[in-house]
């Protein structure tokens, strides 16, 4: 009997250490898991900052390509116009020039009779004006530019000039005074590239002073009298219906 209680004592110990054992297995198991699950956890929170990140500077890219764009537009418009200012200035020189010079049988025109307009201040205050307009100083460039109208009557820039102080009117909400600005170009210079422009910003304004049915006529006539220009192609954005103009996206 005496021999088999180390026995018996031995048997009843070695279960214990075992399921100790096993317990301290299963912890250490256990505490490995937490360890591995924070640092995937810590992983996927830092790839969740990373997309939010790339995703506003997305937003961001896209917000800035949008601006440049429109940077590009405008720079576009203004360059169409300075060709064209250019133009129509060498050929009014060309006109000075002639009435200077002797008529057939004649005597040149006395200096009184010639219209007294320096084309170096003409230029110079069309563009104080449009860098009022360009600062964001709209009220001052509506002044400015039609101080330049009634000081040089037939200048080549009469056209611009009207089409940014219309759109100078628009800036600051006079709809009514920007559609006649904006209508005087389109009825007086036709051909002129600030044209489908000026219609297309009275269509604005009409739509801004709730006149849709007038907008709408004005987009019509853009898209029929000038099929080939940008403003032509925003008009005919705006006229397609909705179900179409989903289509085409």
């Amino acid at each position: 009997m005496r021999r088999l209680l180390p026995v018996l004592l031995l048997a009843v110990t070695l279960p214990a250490q075992a399921g100790l054992f096993d317990d301290e297995e299963a912890r250490k198991r256990v505490d490995e898991l937490r360890v591995e699950f924070n640092g995937k956890l810590e992983k996927l929170e830092a790839a969740t900052r990373g997309q939010i990140e790339l995703a506003n500077q997305i937003e961001a890219l896209k917000a800035e390509m949008a601006r440049l764009r429109g940077q590009i537009e405008v720079l576009t418009h203004e360059i169409e116009a300075t060709q064209k200012r250019q133009k129509d200035f060498y050929v009014d020189l060309d006109n000075r020039l002639r009435k200077l010079e002797p008529q057939a049988g004649g005597e040149a025109k006395p200096a009184s009779a010639l219209p007294a307009v320096d084309p170096a201040a003409e230029t110079r205050d069309y563009e104080a004006a449009l860098n009022l307009f360009k600062a964001g100083k709209h009220k001052d460039a509506v002044a400015a530019f039609l101080n330049f109208t009634k000081a040089y009557p037939s200048s080549p820039f009469a056209p611009s000039a009207h089409y940014w102080a219309g759109s100078a009117h628009y800036q600051i909400g006079e709809y009514k005074k920007a559609i006649e600005l904006f209508g005087k170009v389109a009825a007086t210079w036709p051909d002129d590239p600030k044209a489908p422009d000026a219609l297309l910003g009275q269509a604005n304004c009409q739509q801004e002073s709730g006149d849709a049915k007038g907008a709408r006529k004005t987009l019509e006539t853009l898209a029929a009298r000038y099929p080939t220009s940008a403003a032509a192609q925003v008009a005919r954005q705006r006229l397609a219906p909705p179900a179409a103009a989903k289509k085409k996206k």
